[in-house]
């Protein structure tokens, strides 16, 4: 490493117009990049709401975006990265994991008061130091929308956090959904003032076309909100770098298609690190979708119920919905079913919940395929798991509530498999056994490791060819 690159940069914040505007995915390129240019980077976020987490190897809960993110640096995850998350139970309730802990639910009323923030404010500030005392730069995120007046006073993640980190900070905004000048100049003009001296740029996401139509708007853009444009990344077609939001999932719906396996993935309503199916959906002899139709999973070759973070609310809805008849009678007709976590629960034959742990549901009946019984236990499972199967070794992790009868990582009846490994389908040898039978066209010859990272060089290619890297180090470097 140079003697330049030796020097400490200031860690750069990207924040958003809004939500699903990118922000995951160019900090995912930035800390690629970074790591590309020698640097030491790592990814940082206070406070993450997402039902799509990751184990850490102490056995601890984090955002599956800074997993992701920490990957592409090339670094271990730790909680550090995320020191606080939310998961949603209902509209209503969420879990509170603190240092990849849970720590209790709150209501979001009680949640977002004022009272007792600065407590997990000095938390998530402390995690911060102890990260950049290690690392250079800190890629921080930061959550929805930078201009919600109506929280600034409880906000732990976006320009406070900034301002404790003396972060340099780039507005995202998403030009595919509309309004942009009005969205990028709104966000930056309701800031305070000393907020607004610290956004140093904007940068224009999911562009679709030719970008030099957009070289006037960009000129306006700088003039109306008094900051450079650093770049206007295109949509990236193809690229499949991890999503954290379940909003991805609805332009997931897609239908059956001839000449194909075709996978239905029950869409529950609280379904829960949805990326399980990623290496699946990229396989070129399967067609993987999302479905809540009953027609559709009567129609399909494999049929998986994924995890949820609610298994007895979504159990509920699937007998009222009649998708558990569905799978009952997809099963009946020869076709295969998969539970992963709580699909895995709701496959067996009885969930209960003394403890109220997920709400005041005691005890249900599940849909019987295979032979467990599970009990919601007030401690959480969190750990990363290896396991035999069918004499290969393969690897995972493990994020769960209850406690299945079952001890096996993998339990498996007559065409019906259950797991509590997240992840178990990113190994070659479950995907090779889900489609035996199924197809003659030979598997991929790339692992999934593999491919994720020719997907984050790729990335950062793409990002840094339309984005003005330059200016973005200078506005990085100390005084």
């Amino acid at each position: 490493m140079s003697e330049e690159k030796n020097k400490r940069l200031r860690p750069l914040m990207l924040v958003g117009t809004g939500s699903d505007v990118g922000k995951s995915v160019l900090c995912t390129a930035f800390c690629r990049i970074f790591r590309n240019d020698g640097y030491r980077p790592a990814p940082f976020k206070a406070q993450n709401m997402a039902l799509n987490s990751f184990a850490t190897k102490e056995g601890l809960e984090i955002g599956r975006a800074q997993a992701v993110q920490a990957e592409a640096c090339g670094i271990e995850p730790q909680t550090d990265m995320n020191p606080l998350l939310l998961k949603p139970n209902s509209e209503h309730t969420t879990q509170v994991v603190l240092h990849g802990r849970p720590v209790g639910n709150r209501s979001a009323y009680d949640y977002f008061r004022r009272e007792g923030r600065e407590e997990l404010r000095n938390e998530v500030c402390a995690a911060f130091d102890r990260l950049a005392a290690c690392y250079n730069p800190i890629v921080m995120e930061g959550a929805g929308s930078v201009s919600e007046l109506n929280l600034r006073d409880s906000d732990l993640v976006n320009m406070p956090m900034a301002r404790h980190a003396d972060a340099r900070v780039v507005l995202v905004a998403d030009i595919d959904r509309g309004g942009v000048f009005a969205s990028c100049y709104g966000s930056v003009q309701l800031q305070t003032p000393d907020d607004r001296a610290r956004i140093c740029g904007i940068i224009v996401n999911k562009f679709r076309g030719d970008r030099r139509l957009f070289e006037e708007g960009r000129r306006m853009l700088e003039d109306v909100c008094g900051v450079p444009v650093l770049g206007v990344v295109p949509m990236l077609q193809g690229l499949a770098v991890e999503e954290e939001d379940s909003v991805a999932l609805e332009h997931k719906r897609r239908t059956l298609q001839a000449g194909k396996v075709n996978v239905a993935v029950v869409l529950l309503r609280h379904i829960s690190n949805f990326t399980d199916f990623d290496t699946l959906e990229r396989d070129a002899r399967v067609n993987l979708f999302y479905t809540a139709s009953a027609e559709d999973i009567e129609a399909a070759d494999i049929v998986i119920l994924p995890g949820t973070k609610a298994t007895l609310d979504d159990l509920v809805e699937l007998r009222r919905s009649g998708l558990a008849q569905a799978i009952l009678r997809a099963h009946a007709a020869g076709r295969q079913i998969v539970g992963i976590c709580g699909g895995f629960q709701m496959l067996g034959r009885q969930v209960t919940d003394p403890l109220g742990v997920e709400g005041g549901i005691a005890c249900l009946p599940g849909l019987g395929l295979l032979p467990v019984e599970t009990t919601m236990r007030a401690e959480k499972k969190t750990e990363q798991v290896e396991f035999l199967f069918h004499g290969e070794l393969c690897r995972g992790y493990e994020i769960h509530q209850g406690v299945s009868t079952a001890e096996d990582a993998v339990v498996e009846a007559e065409r019906c498999m259950g797991t509590y490994v997240h992840g178990i389908l990113d190994n070659r040898a479950v995907i090779d056994w889900l489609l035996a039978g199924k197809t003659k066209d030979a598997a991929p010859d790339v692992s999934a490791e593999d491919f994720k990272e020719q997907q984050y060089e790729r990335l950062a290619a793409e990002v840094r060819a339309c984005v003005d890297m330059k200016m973005i180090y200078d506005f990085l470097k100390y005084d």
